[in-house]
């Protein structure tokens, strides 16, 4: 441990990173650096520098990330459909890269010799980080508390806390462990660990209730161009702040609230409840569009190579050449995905409007019930008789062992 000098901490000032300043100080004896990076979390950073440095780092960076996520993490996914598990919007898992993205960029500005997480051994996190980080600086040591100390729980944590007088934003009567960014929020741990239990809406912070919803629906539409939304109601936004009105619009009508059970990667089921207003509209109003633009075959390929997109962000492995690799299959997927959808939205609801493309695939001559000059219907006997051929052929050579 004497040959590490130097540790920088990716750090929230959460319970679990505020009391591994002082972790690592006590026990590696070294130098530790705090940062944290901005990826929407706006009003944790209050005060988040001076808690580091009062709490035994000798430097912290606040890093504004902000713009980064949304471009090179959120918009991908977005365009590559990618649900983990037909339900997860994969918040934290986008977030993670670019945070460690981040963290190693101060490390080798810093010249530090390790690097610190604060994700437990149970989670998915550990993994996503310690790939970011053995990509991106393979020869920093990793650093990971809760493989190393003797704290077992979060009261253990809180009373560690509590004797060194580091306030945390956790108490034993509400441990939820929770993550926010821009692109949802995250309630874990508590009362939510018995399935038997309803979540209480008061932990909600981006959506209301659908009781007290509108009355009436919100009409949003928004507008894509290869598969990147740019505008909502005709009005051009920058990245960051279309995601923020989004979940603005969609949580003032209940959008984006979900409670799911799902399989982590380390081997166990895990419930989480979510909150991703924004992430929720968008991933539905980019379907819909696609459903215009993008031709059958490849559409369902896409929705294999979807969820494999999902999975490998889940499992962490973002810095890798078969996600690149997929984004470039995606990439050609959109090149037509530009238009516009209309949703509407009430109490938790969403129904689409309206859809209109730039280019679409969609022929009203030739998809009519009404009489037409496009399509010969006669033509579909000969078609069904070639695409049934196999059929017809087993029944009749193998009706005697029937």
């Amino acid at each position: 441990m004497s040959d590490i000098k130097k540790v920088v901490v990716a750090y929230s000032g959460g319970l679990d990173t505020s009391i591994i300043l002082s972790w690592i100080k006590e026990h590696y004896n070294a130098e530790v650096i705090a940062c944290c990076v901005n990826v929407g979390q706006d009003k944790e950073l209050a005060g988040l520098k001076e808690k580091a440095i009062r709490t035994g780092a000798s430097k912290a960076y606040i890093i504004d990330a902000q713009k980064e996520f949304v471009t090179d993490y959120i918009f991908p996914a977005i365009k590559a459909n990618a649900l983990y598990e037909n339900r997860y919007l994969l918040g934290t898992s986008l977030a993670r890269p670019i945070i460690a993205k981040k963290i190693v960029e101060v490390a080798k500005k810093e010249k530090a010799g390790a690097i610190c997480h604060g994700a437990t051994g149970k989670g998915n996190d550990q993994v996503r980080f310690e790939l970011a980080f053995k990509a991106l600086m393979p020869e920093a040591k990793i650093i990971a508390p809760w493989r190393e100390w003797g704290i077992k729980s979060r009261n253990d944590a809180i009373d560690y806390a509590k004797k060194r007088n580091i306030p945390v934003p956790v108490t034993k009567a509400k441990p939820y462990s929770s993550d926010a960014n821009l692109w949802h929020i995250s309630y874990e741990g508590g009362i939510l660990e018995n399935l038997e239990n309803e979540y209480d809406d008061s932990m909600f912070q981006m959506t209301v209730s659908p009781k007290e919803a509108p009355n009436k629906p919100t009409y949003v539409k928004i507008d894509f161009v290869k598969g990147t939304p740019v505008a909502i109601n005709g009005k051009s936004f920058k990245p960051v702040e279309l995601i923020k009105k989004l979940n603005q619009v969609a949580g003032a009508n209940a959008v984006g609230r979900i409670d799911i059970v799902e399989n982590r990667l380390v081997g166990m089921k895990s419930r989480g409840v979510y909150e991703a207003p924004a992430a929720t509209l968008l991933y539905f109003a980019h379907n819909e569009l696609e459903s215009l633009t993008v031709d059958r075959d490849t559409a369902h390929y896409k929705e294999i190579l979807s969820h494999k997109y999902a999975e490998l962000a889940y499992n962490g492995v973002w810095f890798a050449p078969i996600r690149e690799a997929l984004d470039a299959f995606i990439n050609v997927t959109q090149k037509y995905v530009t238009g516009s959808v209309t949703v509407s939205l009430y109490k938790g609801n969403m129904k689409v409007v309206s859809r209109k493309a730039k280019h679409p695939l969609y022929w009203e001559e030739l998809a009519t019930f009404d009489k037409d000059a496009v399509y010969n219907q006669k033509d579909a006997e000969g078609f069904i008789n070639l695409f049934g051929l196999p059929t017809k052929v087993q029944a009749i050579l193998r009706k005697e062992y029937k």
